[in-house]
């Protein structure tokens, strides 16, 4: 049966690849995301026709509104927070802190509570928040201080919702994935790598001693992990790592 699925950040990576493989299982994929271009790519990959996609920042709630405008005639079987970025911040002038909590969690929070109305219409028997948070949320990195807590707060965020929308049956639950093959990754390497006055290959080598499996995983591996969740009706609240092993919870 075919659903309808709203994608933030879909324009490139993990929310690409989430809307490639739910285009795949032969649901419909809104995507939403700041660069049309990226979009319009994501858009033009995926299977079948039925697709579209939304401009806005989710950090502007004006923007998100206008957005939902669009898509008001529909109803919504899941709401997909992706959209985040990453790098580093220290404090002082330049300091990027506001730039990333505002992006990864309090735009978080202004997309999903933008949207909500149209995932509370829908009638079907699986409705979904899922948030993309990260290892990172279980890991302190030097330097990294906003955007370790932008990813912590979001699984606070998520165990609040959970408990909040469970007599409505909405499922909400958040992915931790570590390093994953994507731009953002390639950059975060990078700026590593400089910072440490090395390669990026020979980081990426640094890296990979603390995954058991020695690899980044690959985009289309955490799609298939959202599919999976998006397809359950017995896990809410919960925090799904996919890591290569950097972190086993117990």
């Amino acid at each position: 049966m075919s659903k309808t699925y709203l994608i933030s950040g879909a324009g490139s990576g993990i929310g690409r690849a989430i809307a490639q493989q739910l285009a795949d299982d032969g649901h419909q994929c809104i995507l939403l995301g700041r660069n049309a271009d990226n979009l319009n790519d994501t858009l033009i990959s995926l299977d079948r026709a039925h697709h579209q996609m939304l401009i806005a920042d989710i950090r502007d709630k004006q923007q998100l509104a206008d957005a939902a405008q669009q898509i008001a005639d529909l109803t919504l079987d899941g709401i997909i927070a992706n959209s985040g970025i990453g790098g580093e911040n220290q404090w002082g002038k330049a300091d990027r802190w506001n730039e990333i909590v505002d992006t990864n969690l309090t735009g978080t929070y202004n997309f999903v509570n933008t949207f909500l109305p149209l995932l509370q219409a829908s009638t079907s028997a699986e409705r979904h928040i899922l948030i993309t948070s990260s290892v990172l949320a279980r890991l302190g990195v030097a330097n990294y201080s906003a955007y370790c807590a932008s990813k912590a707060g979001l699984l606070g965020l998520m165990r609040s919702w959970a408990v909040q929308y469970a007599p409505d049956d909405i499922l909400v639950n958040a992915i931790c994935p570590g390093w994953v093959d994507t731009e953002m990754s390639e950059q975060g390497m990078q700026g590593i790598a400089d910072g440490l006055g090395i390669s990026k290959k020979e980081f990426y080598d640094m890296a990979m001693q603390s995954v058991p499996l020695r690899r980044m995983s690959q985009p289309k591996e955490i799609a298939g992990l959202v599919a999976y969740l998006l397809g359950q009706r017995a896990m809410t609240g919960q925090a799904i790592d996919m890591n290569g092993g950097a972190v086993m919870n117990s």
